[in-house]
């Protein structure tokens, strides 16, 4: 025994092992390390979704000055009920109300540290010894890392790039089980970009009725949409199948820091109710952590009071550097992108590893760009697509020139001579 401890007590958590290794987080600080160092040469994040450390993508101060307001008030000093407060469940409740046809009560919204926690609590609920999870492939990782942590079995259904990341709903069909309680999308789509139509959605909500499953609708990126596609939020099927969407104010608002998400209960049937999912939340939710009392006593005015304004800039904003980064993109042979990008923050290009020297793979690829370019990108292995990379676009435009012209040097210094 050393200092007092005994060495056979304490051998470390191989969940945790498993879960870190297939995270965002855990593959960006990988990539971090290898950053050049070079002062001439700062680094260029192209590989997470915040661009609130931009100027260009500042909150409005509508919402600024509602934090300011929650604190000089005094009212929101102390512990919030696990679900959240009732005023913030309720403006949420009636801002999701806006977009789909019947009325969300504030008791079907939970309030969650972020979307992140969002995702932790209802996979939590969801997993048991026998019941697996339908993700999407591409898809964002954080399902993956707490579904290996709580020992829910996970089965990837495809994403198709070449019909605008749809899903394949024949493979959802043939993955699914007695034992599959739930599917998930991602729409506006991390990491792919992409934006589901309407028909396509309700495809998705029959197919999950056909089999006897819900669906878990992560909107983190509601409305940050700038194609053809509008954003239709997946609750409007909730009279098909019951829906749980998964949002937040990190996105929209570019607060990511603030940590303020929700899980909300789209379902006029109560089949969710019956079923005692709602029930389970709840009861998690009494374990878990709550979102700070002075967010959530700012979130009515942040609500009710952003203008529209505002929001349409952030979207000029995106669809501007979503038009650099395809462009610029389209400029590097050993890349290739199917499929514009249309909402959220973020495009899939395909790596062709055979028009270059020395790189072996995605993160190969990925690691070197870092160390020789000081550039970070996301290699496609993370969000499950092996040879492929997930760009971020949200930066500052002259930042997102400057990072893309570097992708391209580092491909001519690699490029494989004729």
């Amino acid at each position: 025994m050393e200092n007092g401890l005994k060495k056979s007590v304490f051998k470390g958590n191989k969940a945790l092992e498993a879960a870190d290794a297939i995270s965002i987080r855990g593959v960006l600080n990988m990539l971090n390390d290898n950053l050049s160092g070079d002062d001439n040469k700062p680094s260029i994040p192209l590989g997470h979704g915040d661009p609130s450390v931009f100027p260009c993508f500042r909150t409005t101060a509508i919402a600024e000055d509602a934090i300011v307001d929650a604190v000089r008030s005094a009212e929101f000093n102390c512990y919030s009920p696990p679900i959240g407060i009732l005023p913030a469940r309720r403006a949420i409740a009636a801002y999701l109300s806006q977009d789909i046809s019947y009325q969300l009560s504030p008791d079907d919204v939970y309030l969650t540290v972020g979307c992140n926690n969002s995702i932790e609590v209802i996979i939590s609920v969801l997993a048991s010894p026998s019941a697996n999870i339908l993700l999407p492939r591409p898809g964002y990782p954080m399902y993956e890392s707490r579904a290996a942590f709580s020992n829910l079995e996970v089965r990837h259904f495809d994403l198709v790039p070449e019909k605008g990341w749809q899903v394949d709903l024949d493979s959802v069909e043939a993955l699914a089980d007695e034992n599959t309680v739930a599917m998930v999308i991602v729409n506006p789509g991390n990491p792919c970009g992409s934006v589901f139509t309407y028909q396509h959605l309700k495809k998705v909500a029959e197919t999950a009725k056909k089999l006897g499953i819900f669906v878990i609708a992560d909107e983190v990126y509601d409305h940050l949409t700038f194609g053809s596609n509008p954003f239709v939020p997946m609750g409007k099927f909730g009279s098909i199948v019951p829906v749980l969407t998964l949002g937040s104010i990190s996105k929209r608002w570019i607060v990511p820091g603030w940590r303020l998400g929700w899980i909300v209960t789209c379902d006029p049937t109560g089949s969710l109710k019956k079923s005692r999912i709602a029930e389970s939340i709840r009861r998690y939710l009494n374990i878990s952590a709550d979102p700070p009392t002075l967010i959530q006593g700012a979130i009515p005015q942040i609500l009710e009071k952003t203008k529209d304004d505002f929001f349409v800039k952030i979207i000029k904003i995106c669809s501007q550097a979503a038009d650099i980064c395809y462009d610029r993109l389209k400029e590097i042979p050993c890349i290739t992108c199917p499929h514009k990008p249309e909402g959220s923050m973020f495009v899939m290009v395909k790596l062709n590893v055979s028009l270059l020297e020395d790189i072996d793979d995605d993160i190969d690829f990925c690691l070197k760009l870092a160390r020789e370019e000081s550039v970070i990108v996301l290699p496609g292995v993370a969000v499950g697509l092996k040879n492929w990379l997930r760009v971020t676009f949200a930066v500052e435009p002259s930042t997102l020139e400057e990072g893309l012209g570097r992708i391209k040097t580092f491909y001519n210094r690699h490029m494989k001579q004729q």
